[in-house]
């Protein structure tokens, strides 16, 4: 019987709560960050930082999930998803964008339409936007 983990794309490193990282990451399998990571990250597959994780760093990945604190821009071949409880301080360079309501966000999107050309939207399907945290002139939304 084979190793079932003996492809990058189904193998999966955890930086746990305790480890602290400052450097250069960069692996071929998944990430899952519970920690805390200054420097910057580069895979080739899916980065999650977790709800308790907080990273200080730009991050390049086929796919990346907020569900903790980001400082840095991050740069998807694919996706990125911001959770709930993710809090990005950065921009956001993706071809598909999710940002579920209640989540946290300053910063800029830039979708490139040669990716997919999809628009960035929201848990509930209405098209998302960035804000500040202030309302507008206006009157608000």
């Amino acid at each position: 019987m084979g190793n079932p983990y003996d492809t990058a794309s189904e193998r999966m490193s955890v930086l746990p709560r305790t480890l602290k990282f400052k450097g250069e990451l960069s692996a071929e399998e998944d990430l899952l960050i519970q920690g805390t990571v200054e420097g910057t990250i580069h895979h080739t597959q899916r980065v999650t930082v977790c709800e308790e994780g907080k990273v200080k760093a730009n991050i390049r990945a086929q796919v990346i999930k907020v569900e903790g604190l980001v400082e840095g821009d991050l740069h998807a071949e694919r996706s990125v998803f911001v959770a709930e409880s993710g809090n990005l301080r950065g921009n956001i360079h993706a071809p598909s964008v999710c940002l579920v309501e209640g989540s946290h966000f300053n910063g800029a999107i830039e979708m490139d339409p040669k990716k997919g050309g999809q628009q960035a939207s929201r848990s509930d399907g209405k098209a998302a936007r960035a804000t500040t945290p202030s309302k507008t002139a206006a009157g608000g939304e």
